[in-house]
């Protein structure tokens, strides 16, 4: 069923979650700190469990993974990133560690995929494992990093859903994901761009998140194209049923991944200082 063929009915709940999940985020990145980490590993576990039923792995060693995972981010992250430590101004050195936890992470995800007999299991453990500890460090650094991450992705989702249905076109990627247009697209970069704009001017950001939403919503479409990949390969049509009207937690998150990953690849990088 195409997007525009929904019924209202479908739309409305789709709409009631997702306002559901984004007060939720909010709130937990708000308040930031323990709140904040153990919703990001639980949606980590989630997303994993999800992964390893769309590769058909046994559950145990899903459920072995989403475990090893919780237990690596939030172990990590407090030792690199205590949640009681303020962090009075901001130098791209402050995320030199993440290298080490990224190597980590690997690590792991290849252990995973050896004792499960899947390479499948191990890719998708360092493929939300990564983006996820990513996060985790940008909410340590300043929160409002997270919501500029948060916003650009729900920008880019919301605008690219309006901007397909009434402007549809030419299909982007038809054998991957069949309803995504390039008016979707562009519309999700050009409604990136100016959410970012936006919350970047309002909290007085510098200059790199006034102008990196519209790329940042072309890296969350990235995201969600290769999501749609892996789940043409699969052959089926959402990573789980776990929210209602959105499929699985995958699903809602696999631009965020991306987004989340590249941010804070860019602060590693020394583009922006506090």
């Amino acid at each position: 069923m195409t997007e525009a063929a929904k019924p209202a009915s479908d739309l409305a709940t789709r709409a009631v979650a997702g306002v559901v999940m984004i007060v939720v985020a909010v709130a937990a990145a708000y308040f930031g700190g323990w709140p904040f980490r153990i919703l990001v590993a639980a949606a980590a576990a989630v997303m994993t469990i999800e992964w390893a039923d769309m590769h058909k792995v046994p559950r145990l060693w899903a459920y072995v993974a989403a475990a090893i995972m919780v237990a690596a981010l939030l172990a990590g992250v407090e030792y690199f990133y205590p949640a009681s430590l303020e962090l009075p101004e901001f130098d791209a050195d402050d995320l030199a560690d993440n290298w080490i936890v990224f190597g980590g992470l690997a690590v792991l995800g290849l252990a995973v995929g050896v004792a499960s007999r899947r390479v499948a299991m191990g890719w998708g453990f360092v493929y939300i494992a990564v983006p996820a500890f990513a996060l985790l460090s940008l909410s340590w650094v300043w929160e409002v990093l997270t919501f500029w991450v948060f916003v650009v992705t729900w920008a880019t989702d919301i605008f690219a859903y309006f901007a397909g249905r009434a402007i549809g076109g030419p299909k982007l990627a038809p054998r991957i994901s069949p309803n995504k247009t390039w008016a979707g697209l562009i519309g999700g970069m050009i409604g990136a761009g100016l959410c970012a704009w936006l919350l970047a001017t309002w909290f007085e950001m510098e200059w790199i998140f006034l102008w990196a939403g519209a790329p940042m919503g072309l890296v969350a479409q990235i995201g969600d194209l290769y999501e749609s990949w892996e789940k043409r390969r699969a052959g089926i049509k959402d990573s789980g049923s776990l929210l209602p009207g959105h499929g699985g937690v995958l699903d809602r998150l696999d631009g965020l991944l991306a987004v989340s990953l590249v941010t804070t690849l860019l602060l590693m990088a020394g583009l922006w200082t506090q």
